[in-house]
């Protein structure tokens, strides 16, 4: 039974064990040729950011490396040097998080299920160890709230093992 008017329609074949590991050879191929594509990309990639004073300009390459750094505009010689390490840090570690995103969503291909051979469920990463958790915090969100609540919990329980203990 089953079909559009009556017809008769034939079930479809299930795939050998040999179609399928041709298959999975195939998108694992894929895979090796994407994820080397992806490298070469990455290898002369650089992203660069300006302070929020714009008195510094940080350049970090593929892996977070520090590959330039430029004060601008002579801005640097009116400013303290716990303002101008500030802005130094301060970009240098915005650059390595926008690094960081785009090296994740290079690979985020590669950490999806495939659509082909449904075996492979794609590489699962954890971006936070890798990176850092302030790599998947939302762009423009508040900077240092993670860290700033953990020096406060922290600050708390000092103050509570004193007591309980004084």
């Amino acid at each position: 039974m089953g079909g559009v008017g009556g017809e008769r329609r034939e079930p479809a074949q299930p795939l050998s064990i040999q179609q399928r590991l041709a298959e999975a050879m195939a998108e694992l191929e894929a895979v090796q040729t994407g994820v080397a594509q992806a490298e070469e990309e990455l290898r002369s990639a650089a992203v660069t950011v300006r302070s929020a004073n714009r008195a510094v300009e940080v350049t970090v390459g593929p892996q977070g490396e520090l590959t330039g750094l430029r004060f601008l505009d002579g801005k640097y010689r009116t400013m303290a040097a716990a303002e101008l390490a500030a802005s130094v840090l301060e970009c240098a570690g915005q650059a390595r998080t926008r690094m960081s995103r785009r090296v994740m969503e290079t690979f985020r291909p590669f950490t999806e299920p495939s659509a082909r051979v449904p075996e492979l469920t794609g590489v699962d990463v954890d971006w936070s160890r890798v990176f850092g958790p302030q790599v998947l915090e939302e762009p423009g969100g508040a900077p240092g709230r993670v860290g700033d609540r953990r020096l406060r919990d922290e600050i708390v329980e000092d103050a509570e093992d004193e007591a309980n203990h004084g």
